[in-house]
């Protein structure tokens, strides 16, 4: 059991939600620089899975979204303008381990 388990599930809904904000204003306002790509090939997400499960996590509360309005909530503008103003080509290597990320989840799956 962790320390959070033993805190009222309101308060810990408190912590979480503030922890994710944490996590987007740094990917947003902090690392720009890194992109989608680079965090799908070390993490295995990147903010277009955190818009998703915002989009997710909306819909399981009778909330619906679209996956551009998702994409607008998450990154606090239309995507392409996000897209044009911070996501550059991605390497060949960047592509490379993403392709081979991505047949081998799909070996797997």
């Amino acid at each position: 059991m962790s320390k959070l388990d033993e805190i009222d599930e309101t308060t810990r809904t408190e912590i979480e939600a503030a922890a994710f904000r944490r996590l987007r204003k740094h990917l947003m306002e902090e690392r720009p620089d890194v992109q989608n790509i680079e965090l799908m090939n070390l993490a295995g997400f990147c903010r277009n899975c955190l818009a998703r499960w915002v989009q997710e996590a909306a819909a399981e509360k009778g909330h619906e979204m679209s996956k551009d309005e998702a994409r607008e909530a998450y990154y606090g503008m239309p995507y392409d303008q996000w897209r044009e103003k911070h996501q550059r080509e991605a390497s060949e290597e960047a592509r490379a381990a993403f392709d081979a990320a991505q047949k081998h989840e799909a070996s797997e799956g």
